[in-house]
């Protein structure tokens, strides 16, 4: 098969469309959520610390490695009983392999070319070439410490070609010899091996660039400056036209019964797959220890959860809160190249060749997700089926009564994630992800490219490049609890955003329509375009609809002279209405299935909503042109309202009382 030039022989889950960019291989998402048996054998990673611990504490430790199918030296890691360090110390005294601190090495000393060096992070193994010899550079982890006790005992001879390290060691020697790598493999991945997917800026003879930006301003101009009797009388039919598509979809969807799914038996602990968090902060002080305590209350085994926090380089307020907050050992801090877009997706891209997970969960600054949610993502993987590459839970807005706008913001989420979101994952179409509360399969994740650093809603455009590989997304019951912005100016910001993006997303799988109707077939054809283009174009001409119906009725009246009565009222005034009628009717089901129905009189403001919502769309529209790539951030952290709300009683205490109940 030939794309874009090249040949290449893809595995595939089931017949599907063309892989829509050159790749060597797309593997199908390996058997990651089987019950597997856990190890039963005894725990010899800990006869290094026998004479330094008590018996009891020891024995604690292995009964705990049998229940949550780990080695018993991360139970005390984890735990913060010991330090890494200090157990490497004990384990090399014991074992005989010597430990490597990787200050004196260099890339040179590497023997992986650099499109590997990620898979340096994923399984904390080193490859080097000391004095002309192999030696494997090790940083145990899962249960590696017992198999490197027991490799040493069997075979003394080899002792020297294996050396210890700690994974921050490791992680500290990748970002100092191989930073720039790992920043450009963030920040132009996707674009170098799918070029055709990315919205990252296409290279233009320097010759040609002023005409280009001379033919974007006077396309804008055009735009603005549109006699009213064209702009109203032949766009207004066309643009009512798909302004109606859109509404049905979107009423079609919600309307449909939601699927029932019997929920499976729990997974015991020791069968549990390893599960990465990751989360990208940008100037946070304020919630990053809320959004710590929620995903310490997560009900998963901390010795199974992989959590990475994302920071950039001057965001020296946050960091110096997540030091306050004192050793967490369950928790790894990265800190995002400054090459390239500074978006939250060149972020989690950064944070991705380091995930050790088989499932890879994304949350922002003000998340707060159910306890329970990484086991119920889990169950619908299970219950869903093997091309499933993403789950999405519901979101939900926690400070209506901080304003009007935060109220709306409630009642649309609502409606998004309680009612339509559902609807449209049982039509089989791809879902417009939300940008948090995603839970994917990392080898999926990996093989399609991970995350787009261009592109401002990089959550919409993987939900439609997931379909394009022949994947599928799905929703779930599980909630996660977010802070919507309560004032015009951090709402405009952050919807602009959305507006550019879902236009940057239309744009980039639009460029070969033929193209994108073979690889997501008519289904995702008609999606991207009734839901991500009617969602901006709804936004864009809702004004001009509402101009052409008014002048058509100050015409019929005889109240101005300026336009002949038009025979397209009726249609103007039908979209006019649907569309309001529309977000009504999902607006009150998604509240309704919230119970919160006396939330619902917000709903009557719906037209200065949308209002609203069409100056975010034209500002979206001028700045695709003139800043492509901003990424306007939303404020966290402003609201009152919803301090210590939706946590269990137990996610507010420290880590180490909670490591303490565990062993009584």
């Amino acid at each position: 098969m030939s794309v874009y030039g090249r040949t290449m022989q893809p595995a595939r889950l089931r017949p599907s469309p063309a892989i829509p960019a050159p790749i060597t291989r797309v593997l199908p998402s390996r058997d990651d959520n089987r019950l597997r048996d856990g190890e039963h054998d005894p725990a010899s990673e800990l006869d290094c610390l026998r004479p330094v611990f008590a018996r009891t504490l020891l024995q604690a430790a292995e009964a705990r490695s049998r229940h949550v199918g780990i080695g018993a030296d991360q139970v005390l890691i984890r735990s913060g009983i010991i330090d890494e360090d200090a157990y490497l110390r004990a384990l090399s005294a014991h074992t005989g392999l010597a430990i490597e601190p990787l200050t004196a090495m260099s890339r040179n000393d590497c023997c992986l070319p650099d499109h590997h060096l990620p898979r340096v992070a994923q399984h904390g193994l080193l490859p080097v070439r000391t004095d002309g010899e192999l030696v494997w550079i090790v940083a145990p982890r899962g249960l590696a410490a017992r198999q490197l006790c027991r490799f040493a005992h069997a075979y003394p001879s080899l002792r020297e070609r294996i050396r210890l390290t700690s994974a921050q060691d490791l992680s500290r020697f990748l970002l100092r010899q191989a930073g720039d790598v790992l920043g450009r493999s963030a920040t132009l991945a996707l674009s170098q091996r799918f070029p055709m997917l990315s919205a990252a800026p296409v290279a233009i003879a320097s010759a040609w660039h002023p005409l280009r930006r001379l033919a974007q301003t006077g396309v804008l101009a055009m735009l603005m400056t549109l006699t009213p009797t064209f702009a109203m009388e032949f766009w207004g039919n066309v643009l009512a036209g798909w302004f109606l598509t859109f509404i049905g979809l979107r009423l079609a969807a919600s309307l449909i019964s939601p699927r029932r799914v019997a929920r499976p038996p729990r997974i015991p602990d020791n069968r549990l797959p390893v599960y990465t968090v990751i989360a990208a902060l940008y100037h946070e002080a304020t919630s990053v220890a809320a959004l710590i305590k929620a995903i310490d209350a997560f009900d998963f085994p901390r010795e199974k959860l992989d959590i990475i926090i994302v920071l950039e380089l001057d965001d020296l307020e946050t960091r110096a809160a997540i030091a306050r907050l004192g050793p967490m050992p369950h928790i790894r801090v990265l800190l995002a190249p400054a090459q390239g877009p500074r978006t939250k997706p060149k972020a989690l891209n950064y944070a991705l060749p380091f995930a050790r997970g088989s499932f890879t969960a994304v949350f922002d600054a003000e998340d707060r997700p159910d306890p329970g949610q990484l086991r119920a993502a889990l169950d619908a993987f299970r219950t869903q089926g093997a091309d499933v590459a993403c789950a999405q839970a519901s979101l939900c807005i926690e400070n209506a009564s901080d304003s009007w706008l935060s109220r709306m913001f409630a009642t649309e989420y609502a409606g998004q994630f309680d009612v339509f979101l559902p609807g449209f994952a049982r039509f089989g179409l791809p879902l417009p992800l939300g940008g948090s509360s995603n839970h994917f399969r990392t080898s999926i994740l990996r093989g399609v490219g991970g995350w787009d650093a261009y592109n401002v809603t990089e959550d919409a455009d993987l939900g439609f490049r997931l379909a394009r590989f022949g994947y599928r997304s799905v929703t779930f019951a599980s909630t996660t609890y977010e802070e919507a912005p309560a004032r015009f100016g951090g709402w405009l910001r952050q919807r602009s955003r959305w507006m550019k993006g879902w236009m940057q997303t239309w744009s980039v799988h639009m460029r070969q329509p033929a193209r994108l109707w073979r690889d997501a077939g008519p289904k995702g054809f008609f999606t991207l375009n009734a839901l991500v283009g009617g969602n901006v174009l709804t936004a864009l001409t809702f004004p001009i609809l509402v101009a052409t119906l008014v002048i058509d009725l100050l015409a019929q009246f005889g109240i101005t002279r300026w336009f002949a009565a038009s025979p397209v009222t009726p249609l103007h005034l039908v979209t006019v209405i649907a569309g309001f009628a529309s977000t009504i009717i999902v607006g009150l089901m998604g509240l309704a299935r919230r119970k919160q129905l006396q939330q619902g009189w917000v709903l009557l403001l719906t037209p200065l909503y949308w209002s609203c919502l069409s100056i975010a769309a034209w500002r979206a529209l001028i700045q695709l042109w003139s800043d492509p790539y901003r990424w306007e951030k939303t404020e966290h952290g402003l609201s009152g309202s919803r301090a210590g709300r939706h946590l269990p009683e137990y996610a507010t205490s420290t880590f180490a009382e909670k490591q303490q109940r565990s062993y009584k």
